[in-house]
């Protein structure tokens, strides 16, 4: 997949195109839309609009300019040879194409392009000769050896116009001239024979093409294509301003209303960040591990072993695991505080009910197969849960030992035995009974849209049930958030979250990535064309949220999502990879929870003064404490009772500073949270040079909005009973998609749950 079937230069700007073979993109692409490019293993995630497509060879068309290294890698490859990955068909395809068709019957189009933006334009023309709608083109560029595409374009509009700056080929003057020209009457009067403009190219250009246009009275469309980044919706940094709105790029464009658009707005934020204020953040070549030297005999006693950590100072400097984890000593001598209550109250607060008396018993002896074989029966990620799950406010909070002491150190026992099963493969154990063999694995197939812990643990019980089991992720790496959302320094890939996945394709799970249902597929062509039985969703809640206050479209206000993704999926911190992230000396991150300390310390990592904003009290945070602890070791200042009002700008578009009022705390609410209120009169300001938003994720409308009778909840959640069943039947869902942001071991909980539903679902329909 992914091959380069054809390859041309197509003129000395470096432009070039590229035919790719991409079946999912090739069955349901539509002019409009868009796909991320990715052209190698470290390269950037490159948005580029759909120039034509070939369902017949399974191909479509891309036409880039070489700006940047993952470009230019691009531009290397030759045909035969593959990209990475391709990521499509993403965004909304043209309005044109999806209007009534007694709408259509009556268009007359005017389409106009300048550079790159020449491609684009290309098949929204096809389209409409196609149709048999009149549509005349302008293509502009500086001078002749710019231009591409003029014969494919004559072949399929009415009227060709070409405008060079210097007269060096075609007309004389800027596209403006001509939109001038062929929208005044004999009169001089402005007159439009046109019922639509379509715009694609620099933003200059789409900036004065809708300034003219809206004086003539002429609709017009633009692609804001260029401000995209991730392209799925889950960074929000392209954030445009389209009338009183603040819209995402790629989840409500690309096209918007070009009369309504803030092309100013928009230009500041795409302009390359001011080397003397921010920087490439990046840290020196990480050592591939640690070894703990912690030498000395651990004494059993009462009480709780704590594993050696780096040094704060250290840490704050790296990417490496903030903790080394139990020794073997360590871990025996924890495991044999633990009381074995008749009643373990540690068990029933474990939302995947792992037997945590029987398998700490099994650390006691010593017996470490024993332990994983344990564990292994109800989790599916126990590395990851003994890394990254709240365990003071679930198992170890229930612990009767914290009664009057120290819980039991489940988490740091269970990521023991994890790490221990992963370092000894041919002592380790799988649970006898739980893995299906060949002779008694189903030919019925289920689909889970998504990757994150949700589906990766449905899947695994689907499968240790004998079910075909495939998974589709919209990203080009599985694991969700596990791999975009968690920080190495808490949880590494490579070592933790990668052979956890492994062993899921062990168990005869097929990941399919880079297939985002909604737009590669839906959920009915699951059922309908490839044959599926039963569709988990658990695409999570990757959508940011803001707070909606004045200037938070700045340059330099970015989403914890955007600055984690770059950080962790893209590898931004690493000057082995292609992308960049851009952070200034002083950083304010506002929100109180994990992603808040998540961020916080990634660009305290990064280089960055770091400041946490937050609006109540520490003790109200819902970070973990440890999390809180750690931020504190590594230097990072919180500013508590503190609610940003508005963001400040310089004169070049950038946050330069953060306008925030003191809170009070209140009575507590029905939900027994205290109220916070605004002081009046106790405005001040805080100088920053980033600000990063950390408030909260909502689940992407996408699967929503493409599947028919699918219920979703008021704020944007699908609707699933307690077991993930939902409106539709064979279709079930959990996880942050149904609940809204949680924990890894929450969602987790959810996915075994609907496995369990799942498969009473289809033996009744055997």
């Amino acid at each position: 997949m992914y091959t380069i079937l054809k390859k041309q230069l197509l003129n000395s700007n470096e432009i070039y195109l590229m035919e790719i073979r991409a079946p999912w993109v090739a069955q349901r692409g539509l002019p409009g839309q868009f796909v991320i490019v990715i052209p190698h293993d470290k390269g950037e995630r490159v948005p580029l609009t759909i120039c034509d497509i070939h369902p017949e060879r399974e191909s479509v068309d891309i036409v880039f300019q070489v700006v940047g290294d993952s470009t230019r890698w691009l531009s290397r490859l030759n045909e035969g040879e593959r990209i990475y990955a391709m990521v499509g068909p993403l965004g909304r395809a043209s309005e044109l194409i999806t209007a009534p068709g007694e709408e259509q019957k009556s268009m007359r189009l005017l389409f106009v392009a300048g550079g790159v933006g020449i491609a684009p334009v290309y098949p929204q023309v096809k389209w409409a000769h196609s149709m048999g709608i009149p549509t005349d083109v302008i293509i502009g560029a500086r001078n002749k050896s710019l231009l591409f595409f003029e014969d494919k374009m004559r072949h399929v509009c009415d009227n060709l116009f070409v405008m060079t700056d210097d007269g060096s080929y075609g007309e004389h003057g800027l596209v403006t001239t001509k939109i001038q020209s062929l929208c005044t009457s004999p009169s001089g009067a402005f007159q439009s024979p046109y019922s639509h403009c379509v715009a694609i190219g620099p933003l200059p250009m789409m900036k004065f093409v809708s300034l003219l246009t809206k004086e003539i009275g002429l609709k017009t469309i633009v692609s804001m294509n260029c401000m995209m980044v991730d392209g799925t919706g889950m960074c929000g940094a392209c954030r445009v301003t389209v009338g009183d709105t603040v819209k995402f790029t790629c989840v409500d464009g690309p096209e918007f209303d070009g009369h309504l658009v803030d092309f100013d707005e928009a230009g500041r934020r795409l302009r390359t960040p001011d080397r003397q204020r921010y920087r490439i953040a990046t840290v020196g070549e990480q050592p591939d591990g640690h070894t703990c030297n912690l030498g000395a005999a651990v004494a059993e006693t009462l009480t709780r072993q704590k594993a050696q950590e780096q040094d704060p100072l250290v840490r704050a400097g790296n990417f490496d695991e903030v903790s080394f984890g139990f020794t073997r000593q360590q871990a025996v001598a924890e495991a044999r505080r633990c009381l074995h209550c008749k009643k373990p109250m540690c068990v029933t607060q474990c939302p995947v009910s792992i037997q945590i008396p029987e398998f700490i018993a099994a650390v006691a002896a010593e017996d470490f197969a024993l332990a994983a074989s344990v564990i292994a029966r109800d989790s599916s990620l126990p590395a990851v849960c003994g890394r990254v799950c709240p365990q003071e406010t679930q198992c170890e909070g229930s612990c009767i030992l914290g009664r009057k002491g120290e819980p039991i150190a489940i988490g740091a026992l269970e990521r023991f035995v994890a790490d221990w099963s992963r370092d000894h493969p041919s002592q380790a154990s799988c649970p006898k009974g739980d893995i299906a063999t060949p002779q008694t694995r189903s030919h019925i197939k289920v689909a889970v849209i998504g990757s994150g812990p949700s589906g990766l643990t449905c899947a695994g019980d689907l499968a240790k049930q004998g079910y075909q089991v495939t998974v589709f992720e919209a990203l080009h790496h599985a694991g969700g958030v596990l791999v975009y959302g968690i920080p190495e320094f808490r949880l590494p890939k490579q070592k933790v979250v990668e052979p956890e996945i492994e062993n899921l394709r062990r168990l005869g799970v097929e990941i399919k990535t880079n297939v985002i249902v909604g737009k590669s597929l839906t959920v009915d062509d699951l059922f309908d064309l490839h044959g599926y039985k039963a569709v988990y969703i658990a695409s999570g809640a990757g959508l940011p949220k803001f707070m909606n206050i004045p200037g938070e479209t700045l340059g330099g206000v970015l989403s914890a999502n955007e600055l984690l993704t770059r950080t962790n999926l893209m590898h931004g911190y690493d000057s082995r990879y292609d992308t960049p992230v851009y952070l200034g000396r002083r950083v304010a991150v506002i929100g109180g929870g994990n992603v808040a300390m998540d961020a916080a310390r990634t660009a305290k990592r990064l280089g960055s003064d770091v400041t946490v904003v937050y609006r109540r009290e520490q003790a109200d945070m819902p970070a973990r404490r440890e999390e809180v602890h750690h931020a504190l070791e590594e230097g990072i200042h919180f500013s508590f009772l503190t609610n940003p009002v508005a963001f400040l700008g310089d004169e070049q578009g950038n946050v330069c500073a953060m306008r925030c009022i003191r809170m009070s705390m209140g009575e507590k609410d029905e939900k027994g949270r205290r109220k916070f209120n605004p002081v009046p009169g106790s405005e001040f300001q805080i100088d920053v040079d980033n600000v990063v938003v950390a408030l909260g994720t909502s689940p992407n409308p996408l699967i929503k909005s493409t599947t028919p009778g699918l219920v979703t909840e008021t704020w944007g959640g699908l609707k699933a009973d307690a077991d993930g069943r939902t409106s539709r039947p064979g279709v079930f869902a959990g996880g942050d998609a149904v609940t809204g942001a949680a924990t890894v071991i929450l969602a987790m909980g959810a996915g075994r749950t609907a496995a369990k539903a799942i498969h009473q679902y289809l033996s009744s329909e055997k």
